[in-house]
């Protein structure tokens, strides 16, 4: 820049830093909880903790975020609020007590029906119309007075079908509501049979099974009103056993129940017993299984057997299935184990293991394990029930002393298997057990085996989706390399993976697992050597097909492996390394790219082979700036001509992501880079001043520009910048140990006299280009540089230089000239200057501002 203006860029950047203010928040804070409070005055405040006074009563409600941060619900906290009765105690002893009356303990991994009843319905719906078939027959045999109670018993009112018939779907659930309804409705107003009826004719809807895939919501519905009835019930003949207003403990005794009450229970009973159907019968006495307490201590043991057997009179077997079902919820461990027992069969297990909870299956293993060994294998194979099972242990945990047991029994069943096919589908489940409880001796043998079964007759060609898996769960339990690699039969496990595709796929993701577990950098021979044999496999696959995507994909994986590497000082063996990997990975450009990085040596071999001629650039320049900071001068010459050399072979369009782009503004980016590092770089002593900036200046001036681009003159106007710092008596960076040319010149006039006659012929080709833009069609461009090149000499130009002075001002009225200039920015421009004149050592920005006119745009 001509006449340059001195900088002192320690008082600048301390100008612009922002005024630090101190803060004395006193009680208030901004994190603290807000508190707002309401007076009778329906006054309010909102200040930090504090809150206003009221007069009278006021109430505080805390933040609700507030809340939730300190682990308290705002849901729970306004319920409480709004009713003052419920209190948290209160709430804990009605759970506990709800707890208590519905049944005996249970374990705390058994799933309440309450969270499965939502999922069912939400599940299991239907477009197809609804209907209700009933129908009801007297024997002849029948005396009368037994026939009319039981018609009485059996019978709802005419009408009754005809309104059920062809309902949608929520018809349906809302004719069902309103039964429900109806039931309480009976039992409030004393109507005990009316009760009873409804609660029987529902219990028929659940022998049709015409809409298949809706009869598990249409299981959930009725049981719902059964559970009504069933509650009514037992609390009717609970409230008889009350005396003197205080009613029996939880944990009563038959012998404590009055007569009354044990009468009007067994009246209930045998009112049941004379229904006909036997679905009904059936579901209704289930309903009220709990009433046996009020009779017998062993009631309900003594009732599910059987219930149990009814069961089996039920042909139907889905109706059957559901049937055994409520007979287990309402009769808890009991009934399930009756139930098990008297369907057992490997189907119905099956289906157990796959529909309970895994912490439910998990905790009774050896229990599962046992029914398996009693299962018949006829129709339903032994080693499917051991693949649900392991399925389950995969998700939760056995109890610890079962483990070991657990797996020999299971993988005695599984090495029997001929079938390849049946063989891996067990043995996938049961490696992620083995790989979640034991050590790498068991991992191995369970490797070994699969090894042995799969490949004879090359059978793991029809399994290597299970293959896979088995790797994958090998890795997620094992990441510790050194381990994993240790384990003897993980590699030859690797061998089995043939097909190309698929064995890259498996490559992949070992590698991925190494990159995000390895923590620290390694020189195991034993994970080097297996790792670069994993990496050539993924490189290898590699050709004109391969997609870029992928590519990059592989590229990324192996130069995270390469990164990883490090034998310390031992440079000989880390140069050995470097050279084995860059012969390995040649084909892989972002490879080759990092082995240039992490080894000076590959510089000028390895650049010049590389296809992206902007990769090469940028790894010149990045090689120069190492080798400045490790002050090799000469080398760092030696790739800044590299690079300067390469620019004139820089295309005018480039492929970036398969399209091809305009390379001018890749080229500027890669310019302005070069030319903030060339500030720093020491001339050559031989070479004469300035010689690397007027070698790239040169080079950018015979580049051929598109010729709608003003690129060139936006270059030529930061190469003003890089002059005008090289003018300063101390540059704003240094590199450490190099001394950069503000200590070799220190200021020497010849050599400021050289930056200002290269000012003057920069400025000279701008003012050039300026002009040629004087077409009409080119006037907004030229407004746009003319006022680029006006905020250059502005912030670098010593503005007190008469001819540089009236250069700026030539500048400000060209942008303006013909009416393209931005308004705002000029006017924020001026409003700059003026504040400038105001510094001491810029007084001469008053007479400037002076001198710059505002023209308003026509």
């Amino acid at each position: 820049m001509v006449h340059a203006r001195s900088r002192n860029y320690v008082s600048e950047s301390d100008m612009c830093k922002l005024e630090s203010v101190p803060v004395d928040f006193g009680d208030y804070h901004p994190l603290k909880p807000i508190t707002v409070t309401e007076s009778k005055t329906k006054k309010m405040s909102r200040k930090g903790s504090t809150s206003s006074t009221s007069s009278s009563s006021s109430s505080s409600m805390m933040d609700p975020l507030s809340s939730v941060l300190d682990g308290t619900d705002p849901l729970s906290l306004f319920a409480a609020a709004a009713d003052p009765v419920i209190t948290t105690a209160t709430m804990d002893n009605t759970r506990k007590k709800r707890d208590k009356d519905d049944g005996p303990a249970v374990g705390s991994d058994f799933e309440p029906w309450s969270s499965k009843r939502g999922e069912i319905l939400a599940r299991y719906t239907t477009t197809e119309k609804l209907s209700i078939v009933s129908g009801t027959s007297t024997g002849s045999a029948v005396s009368e007075k037994v026939r009319t109670r039981l018609e009485e018993l059996d019978d709802l009112e005419e009408g009754s079908q005809k309104e059920l018939l062809n309902l949608t779907q929520q018809d349906y659930m809302n004719r069902i509501e309103e039964l429900n309804q109806s039931l309480k409705d009976a039992w409030s107003s004393d109507q005990k049979v009316k009760a009873l009826k409804i609660v029987i004719q529902c219990s028929k809807l659940l022998s049709d099974t015409t809409v298949i895939q809706f009869y598990p919501s249409k299981f959930v519905l009725i049981t719902d009103i059964l559970d009504t009835f069933g509650k009514l019930v037992y609390e009717r003949i609970l409230s008889m056993c009350m005396d003197n207003r205080v009613s029996l403990s939880d944990n009563f005794s038959p012998e404590s129940v009055n007569d009354t009450a044990k009468e009007t229970c067994l009246n209930w009973f045998f009112k049941i017993a004379s229904i006909r159907e036997l679905i009904p019968r059936f579901y209704v006495e289930a309903a009220i299984l709990k009433c046996n307490k009020f009779l017998s201590k062993m009631g309900i043991s003594e009732c599910l057997p059987r219930l149990t057997s009814m069961i089996r009179g039920i042909g139907d077997p889905l109706v059957a299935v559901y049937a055994r079902a409520y007979l287990c919820r309402v009769g808890y461990h009991l009934a399930l184990q009756i139930c098990i027992k008297d369907l057992l069969h490997a189907l119905l297990l099956n289906s157990v293991m796959s529909a309970f909870r895994a912490e439910f299956i998990a905790a009774r293993s050896m229990d599962f394990i046992g029914m398996i060994k009693e299962c018949d294998e006829s129709g339903f194979p032994k080693h499917l029930l051991f693949r649900s099972l392991g399925l389950n242990l995969a998700l939760a945990d056995p109890p610890e002393n079962d483990r070991l047991q657990i797996l020999n029994e299971a993988w005695k069943v599984i090495t029997k298997l001929k079938n390849p096919q049946d063989y891996i589908n067990c043995a996938e489940v049961w490696v992620e057990y083995t790989c979640r409880h034991f050590k790498k001796r068991e991992v191995n043998t369970v490797l070994a085996d699969i090894i042995k079964h799969m490949t004879p007759d090359r059978a793991f060609e029809d399994a290597y989706p299970q293959l896979q898996s088995i790797i994958q769960k090998v890795i997620t339990y094992i990441y510790d390399f050194s381990l994993l690699f240790s384990v003897e039969k993980f590699l030859p496990f690797l061998d089995m993976f043939q097909k190309e595709n698929v064995r890259v796929e498996v490559c992949k993701c070992i590698m991925e697992s190494f990159i995000k577990h390895q923590q620290e950098s390694t020189k195991d021979p034993v994970i080097l050597n297996a790792l670069l044999h994993i990496c050539k496999t993924m490189h290898d696959s590699v050709n004109a097909l391969t997609l870029e995507d992928e590519k990059r994909m592989l590229a990324a994986l192996i130069n995270g492996f390469i990164k990883m590497v490090s034998f310390g000082r031992d440079f000989e063996q880390q140069l050995s390394f470097y050279v084995e990997a860059r012969s390995m990975f040649c084909n892989l450009e972002p490879v080759l790219v990092q082995l240039i990085h992490a080894c000076v040596a590959f510089c000028f071999i390895t650049i010049p082979s590389l296809s992206s001629i902007f990769t090469r650039l940028n790894l010149y320049l990045h090689s120069g700036q190492v080798a400045l900071a490790n002050q090799c001068l000469s080398q760092a010459d030696a790739f800044f001509k590299a690079a300067v050399s390469l620019v004139p072979e820089v295309p005018k369009m480039i492929s970036i992501d398969g399209k091809m782009r305009p390379s001018d503004a890749f080229l500027l980016e890669f310019l302005c880079n070069f030319f903030s590092t060339l500030l720093v770089v020491p001339d050559h002593p031989e070479q004469g001043v300035l010689f690397l900036v007027r070698g790239l200046l040169n080079v950018i001036q015979d580049y051929t520009w598109e010729d709608n681009s003003d690129d060139k003159v936006r270059i030529y106007t930061n190469v003003l910048h890089l002059l005008s710092a090289m003018t300063q008596e101390t540059y704003i960076y240094h590199v450490d140990k190099v001394d950069s040319n503000d200590t070799l010149y220190g200021g020497d006039s010849k050599f400021l006299a050289e930056i200002n006659k290269l000012c003057e012929t920069v400025i000279a080709q701008i003012l050039d280009h300026l002009k040629t833009l004087g077409k009409e069609e080119t006037l907004k461009r030229q407004s746009q540089l003319a006022l680029y090149l006006f905020n250059t000499i502005l912030a670098h130009g010593d503005l007190r230089n008469n001819k540089l002075n009236q250069l700026s001002v030539n500048l400000w009225n060209l942008a303006q000239k013909h009416g393209f200039a931005d308004t705002k920015t000029m006017v924020k421009t001026l409003e700059y200057i003026r504040r400038r004149s105001k510094q001491p050592e810029m007084s001469h920005f008053a007479d400037l501002a002076l001198r710059l006119p505002l023209q308003s745009r026509t």
